[in-house]
């Protein structure tokens, strides 16, 4: 069963056992704290609770168990991480007979992909292949690293070479390594032939694809890609995310190009943090993928119409999600490969200047465009809806003052121009759905309500000590009840308590902190009776004005005696 399973890994692993090769953590008080692995910071906020077996960071909020932790910092999800924790603790996992048959299938598959993988490699030194890859600026280190490697001309080298290695045809035909031949039933061959390899990872770096690029001009197919299997579902993976989600946290962005050229190019000139979309449209699940590491991304597609195109649409997709949005400027008719291997450093200046997606629009559409009814027009079909898929309410309407000083209009104008595209898209539904309005009259957490939070977590990250029972008599005393002290408080308001009380408090550790709660909850009940007092006056309710006004009294002479 999966529940006793996990409740295995629990019992002989540790959360320090777990976060500890990924955080190097030291001893404050009753937690582990560490540089957060989510976000880039310079001083801990990054708390483990070894009773608990949890973790939080008061800088980002993540927090949760050992699983929620496998499954945010290698991007996996529950299944992914109890496999991989139940290997570190030597729990065998138990399958019903059906899934058993269908895991050892899908591992059969990824053995096949990894051992092509292998194979493509081994034949690419001296071929037409590392020639093309030598001339396109790829070094002998990112040809080894990335398993780089080369598809023979042959019709069936690679189904007679893994087939001697005993992977049958019907495991060959899932991984799509091999291809049925039309009309020829039971005939098969090579799916990639006389093409230079890149290997595609899932995020865990197991192979589960490959694409192909052509060495003959005559390929009527520049680049082939795996066809979807199995283990391989091309709108969750991203090219090169194995590699670089270590190096989006550190630098806190994705950095977004189209091709695996464009992407090993810029793996070496230091932009580890870059992935591609290998030849896919950007979904959901690409933007899910990359929000996991960072919620900044940058986009660098190339320069063309085409390229303008596609940048637009993956920034309207990815502000949907609340991602914040770059883009940074390409020659025109260069790719990011091409500008790298010309001039890295017009590269690296080009990425450092890049500019939030919709400044970076209005800046290449005025470049481009010098009509200014057609330059508004454009505005109308790629800006706005860019502002509008934008969740911050703030942000949108900073957007739209900028557009509105570019092209010389008054923000009201701009303002009637988005209610017109928001009303005229073609779903018939807001472009605000989904994302609430802040109102500036929200009242904050009350004082009282927040020092009995913090009091509540006392008592639970302390139980059954001097100061646990003293937190709850003394809140019956000035509440008249303790029983709202009985639900427990959220991983955060624990770790809050520990940090704030310390390894082993004492008795009146928390007497200050009851003191100031008890000002708030006479404080409170006093601005209630002023407000009771006034509505009665308004009105002519006398009977109300008399016990409001003495309760007025009764609460500010209490006010007078606490304060003092």
């Amino acid at each position: 069963m999966a529940g006793d399973t996990v409740q295995e890994v629990k019992n002989k692993l540790t959360i320090q056992d777990v976060v500890g090769p990924y955080v190097k953590l030291h001893k404050a008080g009753r937690s582990l704290v560490g540089l957060c692995p989510f976000h880039k910071e310079k001083t801990p906020s990054f708390h483990v609770s070894l009773e608990r077996g949890s973790y939080h960071c008061f800088g980002c909020g993540e927090g949760g168990d050992m699983f929620s932790f496998i499954e945010k910092i290698e991007g996996v999800d529950f299944k992914g991480a109890l496999k991989m924790l139940a290997e570190k603790a030597g729990v065998p996992l138990e399958y019903s007979s059906g899934g058993k048959e269908r895991t050892d299938k899908r591992e059969r598959l990824y053995s096949a992909m990894a051992r092509a993988a292998e194979w493509y490699a081994s034949h690419l030194p001296g071929s037409a292949a590392e020639d093309y890859a030598k001339k396109r600026g790829l070094t002998d280190a990112t040809i080894s690293s990335w398993s780089i490697g080369y598809a023979p001309e042959g019709w069936r080298t690679l189904l007679e070479a893994l087939g001697a290695e005993g992977f049958t045809t019907p495991e060959l035909l899932a991984a799509g390594l091999i291809k049925e031949a039309e009309g020829k039933l039971g005939t098969y061959y090579d799916r990639f032939r006389n093409r230079l390899m890149f290997p595609i990872c899932d995020v865990g770096g197991r192979i589960v694809a490959f694409t192909g690029r052509a060495l003959s001009p005559d390929d009527p197919a520049k680049y082939l890609n795996s066809p979807e299997t199995e283990i391989y579902h091309k709108s969750d993976i991203l090219f090169g995310l194995d590699v670089a989600k270590d190096a989006i946290r550190t630098r806190g962005f994705t950095l977004l190009v189209e091709g695996q050229m464009d992407a090993l190019h810029a793996h070496q000139a230091g932009f580890g943090n870059t992935v591609a979309l290998s030849g896919t449209a950007l979904t959901e699940k690409h933007l899910a993928l990359m929000k996991r590491y960072s919620d900044n991304l940058m986009l660098v597609l190339d320069a063309d119409n085409a390229g303008l195109k596609a940048s637009a649409s993956a920034a309207q997709a990815a502000l949907r999600t609340g991602l914040r949005v770059k883009a940074a400027r390409l020659p025109l008719d260069e790719d990011p490969a091409d500008l790298i291997t010309r001039d890295v450093k017009d590269f690296t200046a080009r990425m450092k200047s890049a500019e939030p997606v919709i400044e970076f629009f209005l800046a290449a559409l005025a470049e481009r465009e010098r009509d200014s009814n057609r330059l508004l027009r454009l505005v109308e079909a790629i800006i706005l809806p860019l502002i509008l898929a934008t969740k911050s309410p703030m942000e949108r309407e900073r957007a739209a003052q900028s557009v509105a000083r570019s092209l010389g209009l008054s923000s009201e104008s701009v303002r009637e121009s988005l209610l017109k595209v928001r009303l005229s898209s073609s779903s018939g539904k807001s472009d605000f759905q989904g994302v609430r309005p802040v109102s500036m009259t929200t009242n904050p957490i009350s004082a009282r309500l927040t020092r009995a939070t913090l009091l509540s977590g006392a008592v639970h990250a302390y139980p059954k000590s001097p100061l646990a029972q003293r937190i709850q008599t003394e809140y019956a005393r000035i509440i008249g009840d303790e029983a709202v002290l009985a639900t427990t408080p959220s991983e955060r308001v624990l770790f809050e308590a520990e940090q704030a009380f310390g390894e082993e408090p004492g008795e009146h550790a928390a007497d200050e902190l009851l003191h100031a709660f008890e000002e708030a909850v006479i404080r409170e009940a006093y601005q209630e009776a002023v407000a009771a007092l006034r509505h009665a006056e308004a009105v002519g309710d006398i009977p109300t004005i008399e016990t409001a006004g003495a309760r007025c009294v009764e609460l500010s002479a209490r006010l007078a005696q606490i304060g003092s």
